[in-house]
């Protein structure tokens, strides 16, 4: 029987890409929260450009290469739009109901998302606007890597469904994950479609149309404890409760009911 090689992009994806761990596969990747649960493709971005090393979640440059001497005025600075992308913005809205319209703060967006146009530019150059001091910026055109790996057969180049080493070494797209767990746990609140445990139990309707429950995180709670329908932070478990005795903390579900 012949062996069948698959070549093209769209093939190896339907296979077992050589290479990557299971838990990097399309089929299996969970990444509900940042940084996620199996891979923290925020590590795949943080070489995307030749010479230096950024923060994805913050754009920041962290490091330049000693081979790259031009770029080393851009350290320590902020990458603010790729190709007139931009990977910072300000946000604005009012800070009271009613209020004026006003800037809140800077915020980055999701490579992934604001830079997904980069995946098949690999080995091209893109201008890169960076912060430069407090109050002004600079434009530099900066080498993008090419994201998956190539290799040689039979003479002829091919692009292989696997993530370039250039990129991340081994180990360093699983390294920065939630650990322990219970970051994942609780970050994944406030009624978020994945989250991985329930918020709101033992919901009761009320007369007004409203209801009434029990959030899954509160503090010290019996079946008792009255149904409420907003708390408070503070009457809520933190990350040290849970990483400390979890096992005393968190509740069990039954039949759409929790055990209190």
């Amino acid at each position: 029987m012949a062996k069948i090689s698959p070549l093209n992009l769209t093939a190896q994806l339907s296979y077992r890409a050589r290479g990557n761990p299971p838990n990097s596969h399309i089929k299996s990747s969970v990444g509900n929260y940042y940084p996620g649960l199996e891979v923290d493709f925020r590590n795949l971005w943080r070489r995307i450009f030749v010479g230096i090393e950024v923060h994805e979640a913050l754009g920041l440059v962290l490091k330049v290469d000693d081979a790259h001497e031009e770029l080393k005025n851009i350290e320590g600075e902020i990458i603010i739009s790729v190709d007139g992308h931009p990977v910072w913005t300000e946000v604005r809205g009012p800070k009271t109901v009613g209020g004026p319209t006003q800037g809140l703060r800077g915020w980055f967006l999701e490579w992934s998302n604001a830079l997904a146009d980069l995946v098949n530019k690999g080995g091209q150059k893109a201008l890169c606007t960076f912060s430069f001091g407090e109050n002004d910026t600079i434009d530099i055109e900066v080498e993008i890597r090419n994201i998956l790996d190539n290799e040689i057969i039979d003479g002829v180049t091919v692009q292989r469904a696997v993530i370039s080493r250039a990129l991340a070494q081994p180990g360093e797209l699983t390294q920065s994950l939630c650990s322990p767990w219970q970051n994942d746990f609780i970050g994944c609140g406030c009624y978020y479609w994945s989250a991985s445990r329930p918020d709101y139990v033992n919901v009761e309707a009320d007369p007004a149309g409203d209801s009434r429950g029990h959030n899954w995180l509160q503090k010290d709670r019996t079946i008792a404890t009255p149904l409420v329908y907003t708390l408070k932070r503070s009457d809520l478990l933190e990350h040290e409760d849970i990483i400390s005795s979890w096992e005393d903390k968190l509740k069990f579900v039954f039949g759409g009911k929790d055990e209190g």
